[in-house]
């Protein structure tokens, strides 16, 4: 395996990176238009302005010429499903329809460790080309495929969060998965490759329905034994869901309280989706440091509905986004950023350029409790960080042209790029993709 860079780079680019939400904050990016970002052993050595760094670099250091480009962190993408990349794209009327047909049908292959690791090594490839360079993933049942996932993100020296899906009801006999097997296999799997490397394990009950109210409790055992490890789950995506857990869970005030009933609300819990929560259940993941992965492309996808910015800002609830492959279109959080925009302006509120690049960066490692490893360009931070190219297009180029402010350039960058937009990608100091000019 290779090692992180340990020579000094230098990176000369325009810089973009946060040290506050700008939903709150109107200081809270840092914009250096002509910048130079340093890099060693791995990490963030300094960033700021080229005028100001150049006279201390030593000589002989190389620069590499981004100049008319933008060095922003790479992205983090908080929700998607890795075994789900070949079934992109497929039809269904809604969500639970959609999972019968296509979702457990494709999550079947992967106790084969050979078909796991061609998908993980497609999918990783893909999340760089898109210049996402953390992410928090749902492997299957299966941990094989946990495995195959963990040993492709190694080889890559990404920080990656992902784990074995946990369903044991409600599903095909093929894919449950026995409550004390499947805890003790999570175990083990925490064992085996949380913080080893790069690598971070997440707990994941795949959602309520699927999980009998004995393997939630066992859940809940492994994040309080584990409570550096992290937690991922899906709530309150679609109506009819939200029907079927009322169902199930009578008791329960809300389809969140039942994740809390069994002690699954804590920091670096990840909640897709949370179209359906009310004011109480918002109020309910600040206290706890809990955080809502934004999905906008499958929410529109499978018609489940629009998330409430003003409502989750209102409880100041942590907020990231999520591509949620495969029910989402893209791996691009450009593209996801796109749609996270209409889905606001739909729902009344609106979100500028600025906070969607803070939310798919720092806001999402703030989301994560990674706050000081990833998501800024600030000293000491892990080099993880991307090159976009505001001419990467005909359209893009003859927008960008015409840009008088950073909102500006930074709202076509989110409106009109994808995968081409990133001219090259970052992790741990190391070029994992670049784009060949055109």
């Amino acid at each position: 395996m290779s090692t992180a860079t340990e020579n000094l780079q230098a990176f000369r680019a325009s810089l973009l990176y946060f040290r506050a939400d700008p939903a709150f904050d109107d200081q809270a990016h840092v914009w250096h238009e002509d910048g130079l970002l340093l890099v060693e052993g791995g990490r963030i050595k300094a960033a700021g302005d080229h005028q100001a760094l150049a006279p201390s670099l030593p000589p002989g250091v190389p620069v590499h010429d981004y100049r008319g480009m933008v060095i922003t962190p790479g992205f983090i993408d908080t929700h998607l499903h890795y075994p789900q990349t070949d079934m992109i794209a497929s039809p269904a009327p809604g969500l639970l329809p959609w999972l019968e047909t296509y979702t457990f049908p494709t999550e079947r292959r992967f106790g084969d460790p050979a078909h796991a690791r061609a998908v993980a090594d497609f999918f990783l490839d893909e999340l760089l080309r898109c210049g996402t360079t953390t992410a928090m993933v749902y492997c299957s049942v299966h941990r094989e495929s946990v495995d195959a996932f963990f040993e492709a993100s190694e080889a890559r020296e990404l920080r990656m969060v992902a784990g074995k899906v946990l369903m044991d009801r409600h599903c095909p006999e093929f894919l449950r998965d026995p409550v004390d097997a499947g805890a003790r296999e999570s175990e083990a799997l925490i064992g085996k490759w949380h913080k080893r490397g790069r690598n971070l394990y997440a707990i994941t009950p795949r959602f309520a329905p699927t999980s009998s109210e004995d393997q939630l409790r066992l859940a809940g055992e492994l994040a309080r034994a584990h409570p550096d490890t992290f937690i991922q789950t899906h709530v309150s995506e679609n109506e009819d869901e939200c029907a079927w857990v009322r169902s199930l869970f009578p008791s329960a005030r809300s389809y969140l309280h039942v994740y809390d009933h069994y002690g699954l609300m804590r920091p670096r819990a990840m909640f897709g989706h949370c179209i359906w929560l009310d004011e109480n259940d918002f109020a309910r993941m600040a206290d706890t440091q809990s955080a809502a992965a934004v999905c906008p492309t499958s929410n529109l996808f499978l018609g489940s509905g629009l998330f409430d910015f003003d409502k989750a800002d209102a409880a100041r609830t942590l907020l990231a986004l999520g591509t949620d492959v495969g029910a989402g279109t893209s791996f691009s959080m450009l593209q996801t950023m796109n749609e996270a925009y209409k889905v606001a302006r739909l729902k009344g509120s609106y979100l500028p350029a600025l906070r969607m690049f803070y939310l798919a960066t720092l806001g999402a490692a703030r989301s994560m409790q990674l706050e000081g490893a990833i998501g800024s360009l600030a000293p000491g931070n892990e080099a993880d960080f991307i090159v976009l190219d505001p001419k990467a297009t005909p359209l893009l180029a003859r927008r960008t042209s015409h840009c008088d402010t950073l909102e500006e350039l930074l709202f076509a960058l989110a409106l009109l790029g994808d995968d081409r937009t990133v001219r090259a990608t970052f992790a741990a100091g190391r070029r994992v993709h670049e784009r060949a000019a055109s």
